[in-house]
C-alpha cells in the first residue's frame, strides 16, 4: 500500500462552510491539488464546469463506476458524487498536497485506501445555525433542507474519526486554523523523504 502522500480531507454537514474554506485554501496555497468531484446533480447558479464539479449524466457516472475510474463514489441526497482515481495518483506522483472537500461517506471510503490522510471536520455550533445557513442560500426547497439536516445529524456521529475539528463560527479564525494545518502537511515525514535525506548524508560523508 502506498504511504507517501500528503492529503487533507475536509468534511462535515452541508452548509457548514466547507466550500468557502476550500476556496480560500486554494487561493492561499496555489500549489495545492484540489480534488474536483464528478456529480450527477444539477449545476447551481454561479457554478462552473470543472471548477466546483464535473457535471455528468447518471449514465456516464455509472459507466465510470463499472470501469473502476473512481477512488470513491456515493449516492448523496439522490445524486451521485465520485472522485477520479487517475487524477489523484498523478497528484501524488508530483508530490502535491491534495485537498478533498467531500461528504462523510466519501471520507470513510478514502480513509480505507489512504489511511494516513489527515482530516478536518467542519461544522456549526448547533443545528439551528446550520438550518439558518441552508435557508439563507435560497438554492433548495424546504424538503431538501430538511433532508440535509437529517443527514447532518448522522454525520455528527462521525466526528471522533477526524484529525481536526473546526466549529466554523468565525470564518476568519477557521481560515487561520486550516492554513496552519495545510502548512504542517509540507513538513510531514515519509519513507521516501527520510531515505533521500539519509542517502544524501552518506554521500557527503564519503566525499569528505
Amino acid at each position: 500500500m502506498q504511504t507517501d502522500y500528503k492529503m487533507l480531507i475536509l468534511s462535515g454537514p452541508s452548509g457548514a462552510g466547507k466550500s468557502t474554506l476550500c476556496k480560500y485554501l486554494v487561493e492561499k496555497f496555489p500549489d495545492i491539488y484540489l480534488s474536483i468531484s464528478s456529480t450527477t446533480r444539477a449545476k447551481r447558479e454561479g457554478e462552473t464546469e470543472g471548477k466546483e464539479y464535473f457535471f455528468i449524466s447518471e449514465e456516464e457516472f455509472k459507466k465510470g463506476v463499472e470501469n473502476n475510474e473512481f477512488l470513491e463514489w456515493a449516492n448523496v441526497h439522490g445524486n451521485y458524487y465520485g472522485t477520479s482515481l487517475v487524477n489523484i495518483q498523478k497528484a501524488i506522483d508530483k508530490g502535491k498536497v491534495i485537498l478533498f472537500e467531500i461528504d462523510v461517506q466519501g471520507f470513510n471510503n478514502i480513509k480505507k485506501i489512504y489511511p494516513n490522510a489527515f482530516s478536518a471536520f467542519i461544522t456549526t455550533k448547533n443545528i439551528q445555525t446550520l438550518k439558518s445557513r441552508l435557508e439563507f442560500r435560497h438554492s433548495e426547497s424546504d424538503a431538501i433542507i430538511d433532508m440535509r439536516l437529517k443527514n447532518a445529524i448522522k454525520e455528527m456521529q462521525e466526528v471522533s474519526k477526524f484529525s481536526y475539528l473546526i466549529v466554523n463560527e468565525d470564518i476568519e479564525e477557521s481560515k487561520k486554523a486550516l492554513s496552519c494545518i495545510i502548512t504542517s502537511l509540507y513538513y510531514v515525514n515519509s519513507a521516501n523523504i527520510s531515505l533521500s535525506l539519509t542517502q544524501n548524508w552518506q554521500i557527503n560523508i564519503k566525499d569528505d
